[in-house]
């Protein structure tokens, strides 16, 4: 199964990143990362998350990721991966409430694999 294959991967980013503990944003982030996952936080907002650096985009990041986890509204989603074609990144994890025609329509138009659920319940 894609979701399976794509949590055996264990360096990626999550687009969406906040300081604030009750957004989803948060858990999905602090949740891989207890898990042992390299976890590159993305957010325009924060520069650091617990401490650690905040990127604004995933060219900045110093390491090629294997899985990128949306969470942001779709109108955002479609910038972050058209990113991810520029950056050759294969596997995107949608969030519900990330997903749109259009992103679905580019992922399968340019290669990238995208899975569609909540990475908190898959990790449970």
């Amino acid at each position: 199964m894609l979701s399976d294959k794509m949590l055996k991967m264990k360096k990626w980013a999550v687009v969406g990143v906040t300081e604030d503990k009750s957004k989803y944003g948060y858990k999905i982030y602090k949740k891989l990362k207890d898990k042992g996952y390299e976890v590159y936080p993305i957010s325009v907002k924060n520069s650091k998350i617990n401490g650690e650096k905040a990127y604004k985009r995933l060219s900045e990041l110093p390491v090629k990721v294997d899985v990128v986890d949306f969470v942001v509204n779709p109108s955002i989603g479609i910038s972050i991966i058209s990113q991810c074609k520029e950056l050759d990144i294969k596997n995107v994890w949608l969030q519900p409430g990330t997903i749109s025609e259009e992103i679905i329509k580019y992922a399968q138009e340019n290669d990238i694999n995208q899975y569609q659920g909540c990475v908190l319940v898959a990790l449970s």
